[in-house]
C-alpha cells in the first residue's frame, strides 16, 4: 500500500486530488493538511511514502514545509503542486527536496504519472515546468545576489519571516511558535540584518519577490 499525505489549503482541491489518487486500490491518502505547519507535523506523525504539497499554503508555505520534511523524514518523496511555472519557484522547490513539480492546471492528467514516478524513486515535472527548468536553469545560476542572502536564514528565521510578511504581530508569532515575544524580536532583527531590509513593508515586498507569500 502506497501511503500519501495531501496538503492544500483549498478543501475542494484536496477532495478532487484524493478522488484521483484513491481510484488506485493500492494507494491510500493517510493524512490531509490545510497549512504547511500541519503538513510537517503530519509527515512526522504518520511517515507517508509520498507528500503532495501545495506551494502556497498559510503559516508555512509548501517550499518551506518541503525543506523541513526533507530534513526530519528524509525517506518521504515530495511532490510540489503549484500554479506557478517559473524558474524561481521550480528551482526553490527542487532545492527544498521536491522530486517533482506539478502545475495545478494539468494535475488531473499528471498526478498519477507523478506519484508513480515518485514511488519508483524517479522525478517528475509537468511538461511546462520541465521546459522552464531546462531553458532557465543556467540563467538562474547567475542571478544569485538576493537569493544567496535568503539562503542564509535559518529554518526558524524563515518561519518567522513568512509570518511577519503575512502581517502577524510579534505576540501572535510568539503564541504560534510557543516562544517569547522577545525571542521573536531578536529573530526579526537578525532577519532584517541578514536581508539588508529596514521595515515590514520591505519584508512583504521581498517575500512576494521570493515567492514566500502569494
Amino acid at each position: 500500500m502506497l501511503r500519501i499525505l495531501l496538503a492544500d489549503d483549498h478543501t475542494l482541491v484536496r477532495q478532487g486530488l484524493r478522488r484521483i489518487l484513491e481510484e488506485h486500490p493500492d494507494w491510500q491518502v493517510v493524512a490531509e493538511s490545510c497549512d504547511g505547519r500541519d503538513a510537517v507535523r503530519q509527515a512526522e506523525a504518520v511517515h507517508p511514502d509520498i507528500a503532495i504539497l501545495d506551494i502556497g499554503m498559510p503559516e508555512l508555505n509548501g517550499i518551506e514545509a518541503a525543506r523541513q520534511i526533507s530534513k526530519r523524514v528524509p525517506s518521504i518523496r515530495i511532490l510540489m503542486l503549484s500554479m506557478h511555472a517559473d524558474e524561481v519557484h521550480i528551482t526553490r522547490a527542487v532545492q527544498a527536496g521536491a522530486c517533482g513539480y506539478l502545475l495545478k492546471d494539468s494535475a488531473d492528467v499528471d498526478l498519477v504519472k507523478a506519484v508513480t514516478a515518485a514511488a519508483q524513486g524517479k522525478s517528475f515535472f509537468s511538461p511546462a515546468a520541465a521546459t522552464v527548468m531546462l531553458d532557465d536553469y543556467r540563467r538562474s545560476l547567475t542571478e544569485r545576489g538576493v537569493g544567496d542572502r535568503y539562503e542564509t536564514l535559518s529554518d526558524r528565521e524563515r518561519e518567522i519571516f513568512q509570518l511577519i510578511a503575512e502581517g502577524r504581530s510579534n505576540k501572535a508569532i510568539a503564541d504560534l511558535l510557543r516562544i517569547s515575544p522577545a525571542t521573536v524580536e531578536t529573530h526579526r532583527a537578525h532577519i532584517l540584518e541578514k536581508l539588508n531590509l529596514h521595515s515590514v513593508a520591505e519584508i512583504v515586498l521581498y517575500a512576494v519577490r521570493r515567492g514566500v507569500i502569494f
